[in-house]
């Protein structure tokens, strides 16, 4: 089981007005983002619009994402369900179809209890033989994952990551220091990831990487390199880019910014809404500023 570390771009996935996932456009995808130098692949991410997708097509999105990378870099699948037995279910799909490992996430409408969490994140762990990481996003998540509960999580064998979207740099410090080192964290936004790292993360799996690839490289490698200075120039410069994606919503966001690059990758899927044109001049000036368009 290959330890997991830096640049996971949260991948979108292309979907046509039909419901077919376009496989040519995000293989495209994949092949530029593991030539830019990323270090691994997430489909079905909050990026990959996981809640709005059937089965059948997060299983093309995965197929499609596993045979492009063909190894080249580790895969690994989101997994979220509001059942315990929908979510062992789809793990097993995805590792059937070659994933790594899976990040998986509790969709919740009623309330859960700890005990409740515990057991659905700790079947399924037990449905892979891949590495699994635990996701929190206390924005979202009607079931979050409070510090006692990450350290029980933390002995479960093959749970040995966790993505925590809270951008509280303290939280991801206790996570640290509460599973001694059981766990390792991946911070979930491009926000903060050079203060991620200076506090002992491994990496970040996030949607802006999709649209920066090779600067958010270059930034986890002056980070691991601890030249910090670096880091933190380059931080300060991808800044106007993360502020793109707390301005608008975010699947509509970087679908936006990957057509302007070239990747037709179509719009959000309904009910959400494409940006409209002031939003994606807005979005084109940025990238243009951060180096990820050509000048006009």
């Amino acid at each position: 089981m290959r330890a997991l570390h830096g640049v996971f771009p949260y991948l979108v996935s292309p979907v046509d007005a039909q419901g077919r996932v376009l496989r040519p456009v995000l293989a495209r995808l994949v092949d530029h983002l593991i030539a830019e130098g990323v270090h691994g692949l997430t489909p079905l991410g909050s990026t990959g619009e996981f809640a709005y997708l059937t089965v059948a097509q997060k299983l093309a999105v995965v197929e499609t994402v596993v045979e492009a990378a063909a190894g080249r870099v580790p895969v690994i699948a989101g997994v979220a369900a509001t059942t315990t037995a929908e979510a062992v279910s789809l793990a097993r799909e995805v590792m059937r179809r070659g994933a790594d490992g899976v990040m998986a996430t509790l969709e919740a409408y009623f309330p859960v209890p700890d005990d409740g969490i515990a057991a659905y994140f700790t079947a399924i762990a037990e449905a892979v033989d891949g590495p699994v990481v635990l996701y929190t996003n206390p924005h979202f998540q009607r079931a979050d994952l409070s510090l006692p509960l990450i350290r029980r999580l933390s002995h479960v064998p093959n749970i040995r990551y966790i993505k925590d979207a809270s951008t509280n740099t303290g939280r991801l410090l206790s996570i640290l220091t509460e599973t001694e080192g059981r766990m390792q964290v991946f911070a979930a936004s491009s926000h903060i990831p050079a203060c991620v790292m200076l506090i002992g993360g491994v990496g970040w799996m996030a949607g802006p990487a999709c649209l920066v690839p090779r600067r958010s490289v270059a930034l986890y490698e002056r980070a691991r390199a601890g030249d910090w200075v670096g880091a933190m120039a380059l931080q300060r410069d991808l800044w106007a880019v993360n502020q793109a994606f707390a301005r608008y919503q975010l699947a509509a966001c970087v679908k936006a910014g990957l057509a302007l690059q070239g990747f037709a990758v179509g719009d959000p899927i309904p009910p959400q809404a494409p940006l409209d044109e002031a939003a994606r001049a807005d979005l084109r000036a940025i990238l243009t500023a951060a180096g990820a368009l050509p000048a006009v």
